[in-house]
């Protein structure tokens, strides 16, 4: 099975680039973050005469999750316990045994801010809600754009991103204590290339210099992180017209 994810950062703009993608790398699943869509205008028919089924919650302008499956997708859920949240920031569903739970965790805005009080509460409460997850879903995959990079090796400036957001402890510790649910970062239980990032800004030619961030993740249970062959990123989409600042993350699991 193979199941990606990718910040678009709008749909709307992005389409062509995910219907090319998606032909060519044919995901089993591709969960899709920053759609900035509302769900009247989500791309239904374009995306199912690629041969995926789709689940979704969006909203304007902002936010907005989506789930491309080749199969049915089933048990959806948007909201969740704890969690009082207008922003469509989270999306569930079961694919073929498999639970999905696509993740838009909050940027933060920058450290000491509400916005960053906010993300760090937001955080609290997903873990609380994945651990049930976790007890009730063997096959579970957590997936999305963290906005945190794990390690300073996932930093191409560790001392000048030193307690900046998305680098910070407090949202460091926050990943940890999401992965001490036994969930394993699969990307890194394979031999990688140094410097290996998934975002980059679009200013200062960020993407020519390889200036940054691996801040797209993929978090596996036990069941499927000891199934898992391959973990890569997908260069290839950046290098496109107009690209989203982000790029696919793939994991591939033995049936």
């Amino acid at each position: 099975m193979k199941i990606a994810t990718w910040n678009v950062n709008s749909l709307k703009v992005r389409l062509p680039h995910v219907l090319q993608w998606l032909e060519a790398a044919q995901p089993d699943v591709l969960a899709v973050q920053e759609t900035k869509t509302v769900d009247e205008n989500f791309p239904l028919a374009e995306i199912e005469a690629a041969g995926y089924k789709s689940v979704f919650s969006g909203q304007k302008t902002y936010n907005g999750v989506a789930i491309l499956s080749k199969v049915e997708a089933s048990e959806v859920v948007t909201d969740i316990p704890y969690l009082d949240d207008p922003q469509r920031r989270i999306l569930a569903a079961t694919v073929d045994g498999v639970r999905v739970v696509n993740l838009y965790v909050v940027n933060g805005s920058e450290v000491g801010s509400e916005k960053y009080a906010y993300k760090l509460d937001w955080l609290a409460k997903v873990t609380a809600w994945l651990q049930e997850q976790v007890t009730q879903y063997p096959k579970l995959v957590v997936l999305g754009d963290f906005n945190i990079a794990p390690e300073d090796r996932d930093v191409h400036d560790p001392v000048a991103w030193e307690g900046q957001i998305l680098c910070s402890e407090p949202e460091r510790t926050a990943l940890q204590t999401i992965q001490s649910l036994d969930l394993s970062d699969v990307f890194r239980q394979f031999e990688q290339p140094e410097k290996a990032f998934s975002w980059w800004d679009y200013r200062a030619a960020g993407f020519r210099r390889n200036l940054g961030l691996r801040i797209d993740l993929i978090l596996a249970s036990k069941a499927l992180s000891e199934s898992c062959t391959r973990c890569v990123i997908d260069r290839e989409p950046r290098t496109w017209e107009k690209p989203s600042d982000h790029t696919p993350v793939v994991a591939e699991f033995a049936e």
